[in-house]
């Protein structure tokens, strides 16, 4: 326990803005603890769903999803789509694996990168509308949790199964996450979107974890293992396919 409880802090200090305070120390608790990342997505989600919820009761469909996006980069900050933008630089890249890694660690944001953003963003956005605009009752604040959950187990699925490429905090992710954080993790997020979303929610949560799965194939055949840019990027990827699912098709089985 007294290592559990500085894990979790720190896992929110670690995947969010939310000012709890970070240490090495307590970093390295959670890195033994990584089945916590859904956890902490899971909170993150409720705060998410409590403004979504108070924003539906007065802005439009389209103001509204304005908002919720700024508060997603409110409250997780713009670590994870920043891996986003350099896993698009890399991909975008002509050459040798070597090449393609130094373009992604390189500090300038490239045209891959701006692309991979701008569709990140533009597909929230338009999945917000979306599932406003299905007019099922609490679909929304529901959908915020699920995706946000799923986010962060796709992090947890990406570094349970990928292999590190270089030094840094990725490594760290990756060297300590073991496949029974990946099976905890699992088995909480389910649970999550399962209590609050019924078939429809572990579905959304099961495309969410393929999407990982196609960040983590897509690194290795261009970069032979992943980073922590790549961990962030399923970070991003996860929480878009969630709510791509639950804004097209996935709200007609509720």
């Amino acid at each position: 326990m007294r290592q559990f409880l500085p894990a979790l802090r720190n896992g929110f200090g670690f995947l969010s803005t939310i000012p709890v305070g970070i240490s090495m120390e307590g970093i390295e608790n959670l890195m033994k603890h990584i089945y916590l990342f859904p956890v902490v997505g899971a909170v993150i989600g409720i705060i998410l769903a409590v403004i979504g919820l108070a924003s539906s009761l007065v802005l439009s469909p389209i103001m509204l999803a304005l908002v919720v996006i700024i508060s997603i980069y409110y409250f997780t900050g713009i670590n994870h789509i920043d891996g986003l933008a350099d896993f698009g630089d890399g991909i975008a890249a002509h050459g040798t694996k070597e090449k393609k890694i130094a373009a992604m660690r390189d500090t300038a944001v490239g045209t891959g990168g701006i692309v991979f953003c701008m569709i990140s963003i533009l597909g929230l956005f338009v999945s917000l509308v979306s599932i406003q605009e299905s007019n099922v009752y609490l679909l929304l604040p529901f959908a915020l949790i699920v995706a946000e959950t799923s986010a962060k187990q796709s992090m947890v699925t990406v570094a349970a199964f990928g292999r590190r490429i270089h030094e840094g905090f990725g490594a760290m992710t990756v060297d300590n996450t073991k496949r029974s954080d990946f099976i905890i993790g699992t088995i909480f997020s389910a649970s999550v979107c399962y209590i609050v979303l019924g078939f429809p929610g572990i579905e959304a949560f099961i495309i969410s974890q393929l999407a990982g799965l196609m960040v983590l194939n897509t690194a290795n055949r261009h970069f032979g293992g992943v980073s922590g840019d790549i961990v962030g990027a399923a970070n991003e990827i996860g929480r878009l396919a969630a709510l791509l699912y639950l804004g097209g098709a996935g709200w007609i089985l509720l």
